[in-house]
């Protein structure tokens, strides 16, 4: 592995790297640590050319940039290199000079936390445990028990109680052992982390483990590649608990100073106005504090976010924006992507769309800038909602002059 050390985000302290080590020995777990990457070596194995001559159509083309050995890949679930489409219409419809659209949905488990995850259970392979645990609102808990069914591995998942009902389908088909939390985000994420803490799993939580955010880097990566290292002006990335958002601006600063692309686009982080921790916090210049989980953006519905300091700096060192939509603009913009793209995301994966319309709106961005959105999530993992978005099929008895005089079909 290409790894120099750590470096907590808290206070600043550097430590040489250990296989054990989630947080900061100095600050306890709110020291969230950055992974230090040599840059210099990583350089030889990853360039234009090796990645030109590399067939591999995942996210394991990136594996010098990982914070795991590597060995084995081609044995796990195919995630990433998910397509990224240039709009056909909805740039129009947005008035940006051109719109892209990152559809994660496609992964194995649909949702980008598959990146997150098919890292984390190489790397518990690698140090040797045979039980992940995590807490989640949905995804992370389906991504991890996908995976890790796929390479033997157990899992304890924790959701609270009000998780969508498609995401715990998928739980108990691959086998994990959930555990439903009548509480919280919060208090979900508590009681995973004693279980942990004394069952001794390997920690998935994203909030912790500092590999997480590596994972989740490659949808950066993948979006510098796919645009032949020339990246959009922005990209818009909805918001939870600020693993995803910090894990955006890692992979492309980790191009810049790898000299693959000369800038890192500016990152519009968007949340729902029923939970925006980050929103209040970052246009206010002001720590985050603890906030309502009221949306129906569960993936994002997170009222005390675990990685503050990687997404606070995230959207401050690109020179971005923080921006947050309401729940009637969330289902809004799972219609128009849908209509106008053919893409289905679930709300929290198009909350990305609709804070880039907001953003237009507010001259945050302006016709003449281009605009990347990342789709997180299939709109598969939230039916319930899905059809709030869309409404009712017209219903018809088998009669042709019945449908005729309906006016349905012009």
């Amino acid at each position: 592995m290409n790894i120099t050390g750590y470096t907590c985000t808290l206070c600043g302290g550097e430590f040489p790297y250990e296989e054990d080590m989630l947080t900061c020995p100095d600050c306890g777990e709110k020291g969230i640590l950055d992974i230090n990457f040599d840059y210099e070596t990583i350089k030889k194995q990853l360039n234009r050319d090796t990645l030109a001559a590399d067939p591999t159509n995942s996210l394991w083309r990136y594996r010098a940039l990982l914070p795991v050995e590597g060995k084995d890949w081609e044995r796990f679930l195919r995630v990433g290199w998910s397509p990224l489409y240039r709009s056909n219409r909805l740039e129009r419809e947005l008035n940006v000079k051109a719109l892209y659209i990152k559809d994660d949905g496609i992964n194995p488990t649909g949702s980008l936390k598959d990146r997150a995850s098919a890292v984390a259970v190489m790397r518990a392979k690698e140090l040797g445990f045979e039980t992940i645990a995590c807490s989640s609102t949905g995804n992370a808990a389906s991504s991890v028990a996908g995976n890790a069914a796929r390479m033997g591995l157990k899992t304890v998942i924790f959701v609270p109680s009000r998780a969508p009902k498609g995401k715990v389908a998928q739980l108990l088909i691959f086998g994990a052992n959930v555990i439903s939390v009548e509480g919280d985000y919060r208090q979900t994420f508590e009681l995973s982390r004693a279980a942990i803490d004394k069952w001794g799993f390997y920690n998935r939580n994203a909030g912790i483990n500092p590999i997480m955010i590596e994972g989740k880097k490659t949808v950066s990566l993948e979006i510098a590649e796919q645009m032949m290292f020339r990246p959009s002006d922005w990209v818009a990335v909805s918001v939870g608990d600020g693993c995803t958002v910090g894990g955006v601006y890692n992979g492309f600063n980790d191009l810049v100073k790898l000299g693959l692309i000369e800038r890192v686009p500016k990152i519009l982080g968007v949340q729902s106005t029923g939970c925006c921790p980050f929103v209040d916090a970052g246009n206010a210049n002001r720590p985050l504090s603890p906030a309502e989980e009221n949306t129906i953006a569960d993936s994002i519905a997170v009222g005390v976010p675990r990685n503050p300091e990687k997404a606070l700096r995230a959207v401050r060192e690109s020179g971005g924006r923080w921006i947050a939509v309401s729940d009637e603009d969330i289902l809004d913009a799972m219609r128009v992507l849908g209509r106008t793209e053919g893409v289905f995301g679930e709300p929290a994966g198009v909350t990305a769309t609709a804070g880039v319309r907001a953003a237009v709106s507010a001259g945050i961005i302006s016709p003449d800038e281009s605009v990347t959105v990342i789709s997180t999530g299939s709109g598969l993992k939230d039916v319930v909602n899905a059809m709030k978005a869309a409404g009712e099929p017209f219903s018809c008895p088998p009669d042709i002059e019945f449908l005729a005089n309906s006016g349905r079909i012009r």
